[in-house]
């Protein structure tokens, strides 16, 4: 990966803010990056009230976590497939906005320009109690979701 990546990125965004983006921008895509079994118990973004669907793509592999070496070019074949390009406005998310950002990372590296991180991701940090998803994420935002 060029370590010049960050004189391309555009900065974080909050999961209301990438919303926002969905909606206004015709061409825009959120890829989730979260695992099979996150998508499957946890919950997926639900975009229909945007006309859209979230692309899911695992950048690890569960259980092993082992990052998945053909992320790029799985990715970007689908993108195509959604008549996206390397400027359109892509934002990725993950559970708390790690993994998104090494998937925006890598995306960059690639010529996504395009590419932007949920930095808190779909359950945002864990509060005093440890629970995740009411401090600040997608779903503490109150942004549609749905169980898969």
């Amino acid at each position: 990966m060029s370590s010049g990546w960050m004189n391309d990125y555009a900065g974080d965004v909050s999961a209301s803010e990438a919303y926002e983006l969905l909606g206004r921008e015709p061409k825009s895509q959120l890829v989730d990056v979260r695992t099979k079994a996150e998508w499957s118990f946890v919950g997926v973004p639900d975009l229909s009230a945007l006309g859209k669907e979230a692309v899911l793509a695992e950048w690890q592999r569960y259980p092993t976590m082992e990052i998945a070496s053909d992320f790029v070019a799985q990715l970007e074949r689908e993108l195509a497939r959604r008549s996206v390009g390397q400027h359109d406005t892509i934002v990725f998310l993950c559970r708390s906005g790690a993994r998104s950002l090494a998937a925006t990372q890598a995306m960059i590296a690639a010529g996504w320009l395009g590419s932007r991180n949920i930095a808190a991701g779909f359950e945002g940090p864990a509060n005093a109690e440890r629970h995740r998803g009411l401090v600040d994420g997608w779903k503490a935002a109150g942004l549609p979701w749905v169980q898969s």
